[in-house]
């Protein structure tokens, strides 16, 4: 049912258990796991303009190879392919499913309610809305 299951990830600590559940649906099936790390560059520009845009974008590429790293050691044997990219994750993650035969999405979200949703909205919720496959969200702490 699944070949290819997108993993995107943040590196931070609450994503442990949406990757277990990856790992295990990836296990399952047999699927190749997709780690996918963007880096937010369309929130960059409200940046001071002493800001050095080599090193921010730097310090993202270093998050976004942790990130990776983290993944690739948890999934042990099964077989990941990882990507590093810029921009809205939203549309990042989007463009990448389609573009790469995804069969589902395994993401965590922050749980943002109330006023902070409305206002900022959710990469998760952003994605449900318009992923092309099915996403299975996975409530974070």
């Amino acid at each position: 049912m699944y070949d290819n299951i997108l993993l995107p990830t943040d590196g931070s600590e609450s994503m442990d258990s949406v990757l277990d559940h990856a790992i295990e649906l990836a296990t399952v099936h047999d699927a190749t796991l997709h780690a996918l790390y963007v880096a937010n560059t369309a929130s960059l520009s409200d940046l001071p303009m002493e800001s050095s845009w080599e090193n921010v974008s730097a310090a993202l590429r270093k998050q976004g190879e942790d990130a990776i790293k983290t993944v690739e050691e948890k999934a042990g044997d099964l077989l990941v392919e990882t990507t590093i990219l810029e921009g809205s994750p939203s549309r990042e993650i989007v463009d990448y499913a389609e573009e790469n035969d995804i069969d589902v999405v395994v993401m965590g979200t922050h749980g943002r309610s109330g006023v902070d949703r409305l206002l900022l909205g959710s990469v998760a919720e952003r994605v449900l809305r318009s992923s092309p496959v099915p996403v299975l969200a996975i409530r974070l702490d």
